[in-house]
């Protein structure tokens, strides 16, 4: 099995992002899909970001981050504005609140 940070942009942060979100290998997000993947990881706590997003879309393409064209990244605004709506309602929680928890120790892989 391949690390995580194996998928293109995505560095040591992210792997350990990933890793809280349950993710042990690269293999397992390029399975689950760039959406899920996301998904996964907002509801472990971590702070939404659009570029982290759409590194991650463009990573399991193979591509850099930077490589994202103008029409392509609306397209991915209009998709990451979504799962985060989704996100909302699945009950995960606010940038501003995963943050506080946090910041006070607390967090979903805390709890366990």
């Amino acid at each position: 099995m391949r690390a995580i940070s194996t998928i293109p942009n995505l560095g040591p942060a992210s792997e350990a992002d990933y890793r809280d979100a349950g993710f042990s290998s690269a293999e397992e997000i390029e399975a689950a899909g760039a959406d899920v993947a996301y998904l996964r990881l907002l509801a472990a706590g971590k702070r939404p970001h659009f570029i982290g997003y759409y590194a991650l879309v463009l990573g399991l393409q193979g591509r850099p981050w930077h490589s994202c064209t103008k029409d392509e990244k609306a397209v991915l605004r209009q998709r990451y504005d979504a799962l985060m709506a989704q996100a909302r309602d699945q009950g995960a929680p606010s940038a501003g609140l995963a943050a506080f928890l946090h910041d006070m120790g607390f967090s979903e892989r805390s709890a366990q």
